[in-house]
């Protein structure tokens, strides 16, 4: 019996690593066993040493059992279990995530879950010898049981989810004087955000979502934890990556005025079409009140081409729509930052600002309008544009150890991307650029990709691709643009390329890093 119990423990020891990465990875795939369906398609083994591991561990233990006798059998397996669990440990040592599990409550329910199936199949399996069952235990259970927790935890959070909804419902029904901007757009939300907070809160004792709190449960946290009855301004960013999400927020947070940063392929494989994602996204200036306010980017197509039901006051801006209501103009950019030339009717204001690119100056307008819509005047609206803070990790001028950086690491998009290179082009002396790709662009992703290398030609002097499979596209549009792919590398971590750049770049180059992909799609 005292062999057997050690062999429990050493199959759990086998597991503890593979569990923790199962976990990660269903994390980093938003919880959705459909996201991390995909994602084991292409990733069907843990570490370590290859994509065979979990297949010979399963045949080796299987024969082990069925071919030695006890107790022989029993040290045999306990000895390769050890083994196997120092490999995985060791693995994940040398790891260095761009995203670590976050050990939030909702995780710490789903480990309980884990442990108790493992304690329920994994004992009586020891304790029995069942010796069919070591292999599919210490091979696959990390896995599959996923699933099977995701479905007993389902009702759990399912009823916490709906508890704090509905706290958060009545704190904003009891706050009846808060002005409630709703932000939304394939990309450019978070941005946006951002810089309406600067420039209203200069103004009003305002509030926004942190970080990319933009889910239900995110808004529903920062509104349970944060929401005071001091706030005059809630600025709420929304995302939506399937049909529905925009409407549901609508009808939780009831935003008096509604602004659409833009409308592209982002999450194309959720959403089914681009019809969707615009019919959606718009949803944030069609389910205003008839006496709310909407703002929209009239440099995006889909936006443009879009026709509003609800008669509900709107305002446009750009940079390239001439018959925008809020226009830049005479845009210059430097080390330094950004200058440009409001147009407003008939009113022209110098606006400077630490920002770079025609997406940060966009967000910048949007803000503009919201604020002069509250009745902000233009020296506050000067005196915020020049001296808010850069946007963490987009278009993020800064210098990392003496080397100066563009940060462009967040979720990059087509447009975006492309007006990052703009930026680059811009710079002084040798202009490096350190990407992943983009991805959840449905069948697009490649044509997107190949086209993102192509743009490079003449705005790049050095191309560093990570990830040798994702970034082959991006290699293709480079090749075919007439790119000196002399100066091209192809890393398979960050690390690796940050290794390049300090060894090659000068402290009078610039390194623009766009994208920053979580660890279960860097491959």
């Amino acid at each position: 019996m005292i062999y057997r119990i050690l062999l429990f423990i050493c199959m759990s020891w086998a597991v503890l690593i593979p569990a923790k990465r199962a976990l990660h990875m269903f994390q980093q795939n938003r919880y959705e066993n459909g996201r991390f369906i995909k994602w084991m398609k292409g990733n069907l083994t843990g570490p370590p040493i290859s994509g065979y591991t979990v297949l010979v561990l399963f045949v080796l233990t299987t024969a082990i059992a069925l071919l030695l006798k006890e107790p022989v059998s029993v040290i045999v397996l306990c000895v390769l279990f050890v083994i196997y669990g120092i490999l995985n440990f060791l693995d994940e040592k040398k790891k260095n995530y761009i995203k670590p599990l976050v050990y939030t409550g909702r995780v710490k329910r789903q480990i309980a879950v884990m442990a108790v199936l493992w304690l329920l199949t994994a004992l009586p399996a020891a304790l029995m010898y069942s010796k069919w069952a070591f292999g599919i235990l210490a091979a696959f259970c990390p896995w599959l049981f996923i699933f099977l927790m995701a479905w007993i935890t389902s009702p759990i959070e399912a009823a916490v989810r709906q508890r704090y909804l509905n706290e958060a419902k009545a704190i904003l029904r009891d706050h009846k004087d808060l002005i409630r901007i709703g932000i939304t757009g394939s990309y450019g939300k978070t941005s946006t955000k951002n810089i309406m907070q600067a420039m209203l809160s200069e103004h009003f004792n305002s509030l926004m979502t942190p970080a990319s709190y933009n889910t239900p449960m995110g808004i529903t946290r920062t509104i349970r934890e944060m929401l005071k009855p001091i706030h005059k301004i809630f600025v709420c960013e929304m995302g939506a990556d399937h049909v529905g999400d925009i409407t549901e927020l609508m009808e939780f947070v009831h935003p008096q005025i509604g602004v659409v940063t833009s409308v592209g392929p982002q999450h194309l494989n959720t959403f089914g079409s681009q019809e969707n994602i615009t019919k959606e996204k718009m949803q944030m200036i069609e389910l205003l009140p008839k006496d709310g306010f909407g703002i929209l980017n009239y440099d995006n197509e889909f936006i443009r081409g879009y026709t509003v039901k609800n008669p509900v006051e709107t305002v446009t801006y750009g940079i390239r729509s001439e018959d925008a209501d809020y226009r830049a103009e005479d845009i210059t950019y430097t080390p330094a930052g950004s200058v440009f030339t409001l147009v407003h009717g008939d009113e022209r204001e110098q606006i400077e600002t630490k920002l770079l690119g025609e997406l940060n100056i966009l967000n910048i307008l949007s803000a503009i309008a919201c604020a002069r819509h509250l009745g902000v005047n233009w020296r506050t609206i000067k005196r915020a544009s020049k001296t808010m803070k850069q946007v963490e990790h987009r278009l993020e001028l800064k210098i990392i150890n003496g080397y100066r950086f563009i940060d462009d690491a967040f979720n990059a998009n087509p447009v975006g991307s492309a007006m990052a290179l703009d930026v680059l082009s811009m710079m002084p002396n040798r202009r490096f650029i350190v990407t992943p790709g983009m991805i959840d662009l449905g069948p697009k992703q490649a044509e997107i990709n190949e086209h993102f290398g192509s743009l490079m030609k003449d705005k790049a002097d050095v191309v560093i691709l990570v990830g040798r499979t994702q970034t082959k596209p991006i290699w293709d549009g480079l090749e075919k643009s007439g790119f000196n792919m002399d100066n091209v590398l192809v890393t398979d971590t960050v690390k690796e390329a940050f290794a390049y750049i300090y060894q090659a770049a000068s402290r009078e180059d610039t390194i623009l890093l766009e994208n920053d992909l979580p660890d279960a799609f860097s491959h």
